[in-house]
């Protein structure tokens, strides 16, 4: 660092531009070369670099005679910082920070691991006092959450056992479908390293979701064996009987669910690159599980299932009630196919619930739920004029809240002139009770009393691609800055009064910045013979801070700055005292030639898809579907022709993403509709499982984010440990639904087509099929609903996700198949075709 001292300058009749020409020419290396002789050569280096403050202090800058100028005589030289506009502290106390980047291709696990192995080698090397660490580990939520992935899977598991188990009563019995579940999982993660996917908690999320859908085939497979054992034939004969009857419908059930995720495996942007290796995984393991149910646990069941032990201990009485259930379930059925048009009416009503539910649940629309990530961002705005002095001094305010916080661990600041970013590290999930939700809205009203300053504390973004702020609205045109953004300043304004907002809408384009002008007399120069260009270069060598060239210490390259010091240019009057080079090599104080005008300008100015905009970022109190839509009824009253209006971060995501739900819905619906045609070889089959199941799966879903507060999103409310809102996760999850629920409609309609060409009436073989399918599609149902449970009540890094998926797998399993069950045997003898003998009614 070169300090120019102005008045030194002066005194010794030289410019800035002696100074800059000096350093520029007496500090360069120079390639001298080699000596060839006869029998040896040398290598040649000289000293025409300077390498330390010393030498740069004795620079001789000019020579007059005797005298002699150094450029110690005119300036401090040290060795000291490239920038003083940055304050970095670490707990309160001042650092150094180094920001790491993860390539798109790298683990972020191994590169923190490496991270960490090289800051404990280099402990040993700091000088005393001093220390180093990580201020901010994202990948720590990363693994916090894959612990608490695989925690929920064990969990899954056990239930899963338990569940089967209570249904069979038999740990025989529960070996077969047990034995399904790792080598489906197998098979699962075989396709995973086939198409070259990673464990990460989408996958394990997969993974979890299969633990409960995998036994399904198995479930059906073990009590279709078992229901001949009880009719008399030998294991092997009950194994291959029981497995040749559910070869058709297992195939219709894997395929349907496979086909369900087509359009999401396929589907571009962000849905598409993020659930791609979720769908191909959970298929995958189901695939594998019903060709493990057709060759495997028949195989297994004809082994350990035993004839003749089906009405001892336990077993005994569990299939003496699932005997006891299943008649009454039959009066019931009976009951509903002699009363066919109130069934009908029951389903019209309960279809025709999912238009308003969709509407209730569209108003609480976001991109992902907000997850507990454990830190809390305080971007911090200051007055355009601020010294990094004042803002430090902000800056140490923020601090004193965040340490003041019951849930503190430490902290971070980076301060710049204008503003600063931080961020407080909570403690770990399993050492608070508050969510990170609730102890932002704790510090909020402490954070907003501090006068002078504009703060917002907010939380990472929960999926990839987003911003510090949800809320970004940009507005562009060809017309001037300053006219779009008095224009965005009503739409913000207007924004604001709906009491959406937690804050005032930011603008990223302020014209609040203060700007001296130095006017120079043109008539002056000219009559000075002086030239601006010169001019010009005498004050960016005085006030730029612009590097010259390099120097080398230890091995290292250091730039070389010359600028007056902070002291001589404290304010824009100080300017006028310097000088300039004038003609005949004389001073020319900079006060004879120009003036300093004031005036106001832009921060900055932006553009977007090359037009000039101003972006409006928010947090919003309500849901980001419902924030934007406030500012574009806003705009759509305030912007005149040749205004636009787009997107960036996660609005732009949400608004990407969040119509392609409905799209994607119709072709999943037309695939499933397709393969069951092809498969059953008729229209009308489809039609009554899609009809009798896919309605009544939704209500069941939509209840659960209907019911969803559609206030703020920030601020927990009671309804949310049972309710979802409806966002990328729920409608994943939806799409899911579609594929289980159509199971137990499969069952029913398969097994009465099958009784129909035995000679049964369409009501006989209606009956019997849904009451000899009832156990199967209550187990199934009850190891998918009770194995998804943990992901209902989980808690802790990345709940939020599994919550949303969970509460719509098992709300929309457990209502729909309660429906399914009663719906489907009255849709059956409306639409399927008449295969045997035909009767008007059912014998009792």
């Amino acid at each position: 660092r070169v300090w120019i001292k102005p008045e030194r300058l002066a005194a010794f009749n030289i410019s800035a531009t002696d100074v800059r020409a000096a350093l520029a020419a007496n500090n360069a290396l120079a390639a001298v070369g080699k000596t060839k002789g006869s029998y040896e050569q040398i290598s040649l280096s000289s000293n025409t670099n300077l390498t330390s403050v010393s030498e740069f202090k004795d620079l001789i800058i000019r020579e007059d005679g005797d005298r002699i100028v150094r450029l110690s005589d005119v300036a401090d030289v040290v060795l000291g910082a490239e920038d003083y506009d940055t304050d970095v502290r670490f707990g309160g106390e001042q650092a150094v920070n180094m920001g790491v980047w993860v390539m798109p291709n790298a683990n972020s696990l191994d590169v923190i691991n490496r991270v960490e192995e090289e800051i404990n080698a280099m402990q040993s090397r700091f000088p005393v006092g001093f220390t180093g660490g990580v201020a901010y580990d994202a990948t720590e939520y990363i693994d916090t959450a894959l612990k608490e992935v695989v925690t929920t899977l064990m969990e899954t598991l056990a239930i899963v056992v338990v569940v089967i188990f209570l249904f069979l009563g038999s740990i025989r019995s529960v070996l077969v479908p047990i034995v399904a579940i790792p080598v489906s999982l197998t098979g699962g993660i075989f396709l995973m390293q086939v198409f070259g996917f990673s464990i990460n908690l989408l996958t394990l999320l997969a993974i979890v979701l299969a633990v409960g859908l995998v036994v399904d085939d198995a479930i059906v497979v073990v009590e279709n064996v078992e229901r001949h054992l009880r009719e008399g034939e030998s294991p092997f004969k009950a194994a291959l009987e029981g497995a040749r009857e559910l070869v058709g419908p297992i195939i219709a059930t894997t395929i349907t669910l496979a086909a369900v995720y087509a359009p999401i495996a396929f589907q571009g942007g962000l849905t598409g690159s993020l659930f791609r290796e979720f769908t191909v995984t959970l298929a995958g393991a189901v695939i594998v599980s019903s060709v493990v149910a057709l060759t495997l646990s028949p195989m297994m069941a004809s082994r350990v299932l035993k004839k003749g032990s089906e009405e001892k201990g336990l077993r005994g009485f569990i299939n003496r009630l699932f005997d006891r259930l299943r008649e009454r379930y039959r009066k019931v059925v009976d009951g509903t196919l002699r009363s066919r048009p109130a069934i009908y009416t029951l389903w019209g009503f309960i279809t025709l619930l999912i238009f308003p539910l969709y509407i209730l649940s569209s108003m609480t629309t976001e991109l992902a739920p907000t997850e507990d990530q454990g830190i809390i961002f305080g971007l911090l705005s200051t007055p355009s004029n601020s010294t990094i002095e004042q803002s430090s001094h902000f800056s140490e305010q923020v601090q004193d809240v965040f340490q003041s916080t019951p849930e503190y661990d430490y902290s971070f600041q980076i301060t710049f002139p204008t503003g600063g970013f931080g961020g407080m590290i909570v403690q770990p999930w399993d050492q608070r009770e508050r969510h990170i939700i609730d102890i932002r809205q704790s510090i909020i009203p402490q954070l907003g009393a501090i006068p002078g300053i504009r703060l917002f504390p907010v939380l990472p973004p929960s999926l990839p691609g987003g911003s510090n702020f949800p809320v970004e609205f940009v507005i562009s045109s060809t017309a001037d800055t300053e006219q779009i953004t008095e224009l965005a300043q009503r739409v913000a304004g207007n924004a604001a009064a709906s009491g959406l907002f937690a804050f005032p809408p930011d603008l990223d384009v302020k014209i609040d910045e203060p700007q001296s002008k130095i006017i120079f007399d043109r008539d002056k120069v000219a009559a000075l013979g002086l030239n601006l260009s010169d001019v010009g270069r005498d004050l960016s060598v005085l006030l730029g801070g612009n590097y010259v060239n390099r120097f080398s210490i230890d091995g290292r390259s250091y730039k070389v700055i010359p600028q007056v010091k902070r002291t001589g240019r404290l304010a824009p009057e100080d300017l006028v005292d310097m000088y300039v080079r004038g003609p005949e090599q004389k001073l020319v104080p900079l006060s004879s030639l120009a003036t300093i005008q004031d005036s106001v300008e832009p921060r900055s100015l932006n553009r977007f898809n090359q037009l000039n905009s101003v972006k409006i970022s928010g947090i919003p109190m309500a849901p980001l579907d419902t924030a934007l839509k406030v500012l574009e009824e806003e705009s759509a009253k305030i912007l005149p022709q040749g205004y636009a209006i787009d997107y960036a971060g996660e609005s732009r995501q949400l608004r990407e993403e969040g119509s392609s739900f409905l799209p994607m819905l119709a072709l999943a619906l037309i695939l499933v509709f397709l393969v069951l045609a092809a498969q059953f070889n008729s229209f009308r089959d489809p039609l009554i499982i899609l009809l009798g199941s896919v309605p009544l799966g939704m209500f069941g879903a939509l209840i659960f984010t209907s019911l969803r507060a559609p206030g703020d999103p920030w601020t927990p409310h009671w309804s949310w440990g049972w309710t979802s809102s409806w966002n990328i996760y729920s409608q994943v999850g939806m799409i899911t639904l579609l594929g289980l629920v159509t199971k137990n409609s499969i069952l029913i309609v398969e097994f009465a087509n099958v009784l129909q060409r035995r000679g049964l009436s369409k009501l006989a073989a209606t009956s019997e099929a849904a009451a000899t399918r009832l156990r199967p599609i209550l187990m199934t149902t009850a190891a998918t609903v009770f194995g998804h449970m943990m992901l209902v009540f989980v808690s802790g890094a990345g709940a939020a996700a599994r919550n949303s998926i969970g509460l719509v797998l098992v709300g929309g399993m457990a209502i729909g198949t309660l429906f399914t069950l009663f719906i489907v045997p009255s849709l059956y003898i409306l639409m399927a075709k008449n295969r045997g003998n035909v009767d008007t009614e059912v014998s009792t």
